[in-house]
């Protein structure tokens, strides 16, 4: 394989600082840089979120722009449906679950796939993210569809 993984997604929000607190309170994710886009001051605000080794949210907060207020089903949100973070272990999938629930971007389910686990859940900006990790109960040869429970979580 040529990659190892996801590199960076770009977001448009109307609110950087509001995004930034999610991401670093909920992943332990870090800024990177916040400020202009153009080394000369102008260009609308960028900030870079460190979600993991060689993986950033490029986000862009542009005046005027409303596109962060455009939110739609799934499959009904353009090029970019959603995107997912790979957890690093089960007991990070755990706290990540956690931290989703305290702040009401998840619920309490989570997906079993056979070989994957995952919850689901919504940013501040309603752009709908993904979070999965090797499922340790994994039958090999299992895949469920979506909308199985897993049952270490029921």
């Amino acid at each position: 394989m040529l990659t190892t993984g996801l590199n960076h997604v770009a977001l448009i929000t109307n609110d950087s600082a509001r995004l930034q607190s999610f991401y670093r309170d909920v992943f332990d994710a870090e800024v990177a840089s916040d400020g202009a886009e153009f080394p000369d001051g102008t260009g609308p605000r960028l900030t870079v979120i460190k979600i993991g080794d060689h993986c950033e949210l490029n986000v862009f907060q542009i005046d005027g722009n409303s596109q962060a207020d455009h939110q739609v089903p799934m499959f009904g949100r353009g090029r970019l449906d959603h995107f997912a973070l790979q957890a690093a272990s089960l007991t990070a999938f755990e706290e990540i679950r956690e931290r989703l629930m305290a702040r009401g971007a998840a619920n309490d389910f989570v997906t079993d796939f056979g070989s994957t686990l995952s919850i689901f859940f919504r940013d501040p900006d309603g752009l709908e993210g993904e979070v999965c990790v090797q499922n340790p109960d994994a039958v090999p040869g299992v895949h469920n569809p979506p909308g199985t429970r897993a049952t270490r979580y029921t």
